[in-house]
């Protein structure tokens, strides 16, 4: 089509005066303009008053406004959708592949599943990973490994997650890490959190292994960094 147009427009170009093309091309410029601003009208997502998100997170106004620029700076629309944030993450870790673990991730961010993160879900997440409690960032960290949102972990559930950081460690960790090493660590955990062995992790399991156990909880920190 745009091509066609091209086209079309070319031929009209050489049957019009200089002056009616400079009117021309200036109808042209102010009809996309009116037309790129009804787009973004209709996809912008603005925020939530930064007094409301002030009161609901633990950032100052000052902060949320320096989030906010850079979230709109990589997010010029006001919200970002799977594939937009896989490639965000992929810049961060370019000797691994953080598709699988930012495909976790985004869903756990997108807490009302919706197919898009705004700026209030990002930054939500952000305070409880950053300045939540401990108890806080624990039950953030079962949300993101309960993959299907029954509100248990399985076996499954907690490699798949595991893994998925270690693929976007990349080969480049040092220690160099053997490849049945997500696996052990996985068996390990597991078995510490189900503690009634029904083959089951419930939130209240997770809770409790992680405060007791400060092997677990220094493994839990390590993995955090990287969200």
């Amino acid at each position: 089509m745009g091509a066609v147009m091209g086209t079309f427009s070319s031929l009209q170009t050489k049957q019009r005066r200089p002056s009616k093309d400079i009117a021309w091309w200036y109808y042209q410029y102010q009809r996309d303009k009116i037309e790129d601003e009804l787009e973004m009208t209709m996809v912008c997502h603005r925020p939530e008053g930064l007094e409301q998100l002030e009161a609901q997170t633990n950032f100052t106004k000052r902060e949320l406004q320096v989030l906010y620029r850079g979230f709109k700076n990589e997010c010029p629309s006001g919200v970002v959708n799977e594939e937009t944030f896989k490639q965000i993450y992929a810049q961060f870790f370019p000797h691994g592949d953080a598709s699988t673990y930012a495909h976790y991730l985004f869903h756990a961010f997108d807490t009302t599943q919706t197919g898009s993160v705004k700026f209030e879900d990002f930054v939500t997440a952000l305070s409880i990973l950053l300045r939540g409690t401990v108890h806080e960032k624990l039950r953030w960290t079962f949300n993101l490994y309960d993959i299907n949102k029954d509100g248990y972990i399985n076996k499954e559930e907690m490699m798949d997650i595991v893994k998925a950081i270690y693929d976007m460690m990349g080969k480049y960790t040092y220690p160099v890490l053997k490849e049945d090493t997500p696996r052990q660590h996985v068996d390990v955990f597991f078995q510490k959190m189900d503690k009634n062995k029904d083959g089951i992790v419930t939130l209240d399991e997770f809770l409790e292994s992680c405060q007791e156990d400060d092997n677990i909880m220094r493994s839990l920190q390590l993995f955090q960094n990287v969200m």
